[in-house]
């Protein structure tokens, strides 16, 4: 009699329907990510700052966090180059 561990494992990749295809986790990431205008980039960054938003982050991915922090220092940076235009045209009217 043979033992319920006896017979070798074979690990499956986890698939998800789409219509009549089945598509694994990986095509199926990076096809959503492509339509979303995302791209894998591999970066180095701090065990300090990966830490900040792996602990602000909670259930949520820190990863997707660390993309709206960039988008809010990008919106920032355009914020302030239009206030120091629009100071630099006040001040030369006066």
């Amino acid at each position: 009699m043979k033992s319920k561990n006896s017979s070798p494992t074979f690990e499956r990749k986890p698939r998800l329907r789409v219509g009549l295809k089945d598509v694994d986790r990986e095509t199926f990431a990076a096809a959503v990510n492509e339509r979303l205008g995302k791209q894998r980039v591999s970066i180095m960054l701090d065990s300090a700052v990966i830490e900040f938003f792996k602990a602000k982050a909670g259930e949520r991915g820190y990863q997707t966090m660390i993309n709206q922090s960039l988008h809010q220092a990008m919106h920032a940076e355009q914020i302030e180059t239009v206030l120091r235009r629009v100071i630099r045209e006040e001040l030369s009217h006066t």
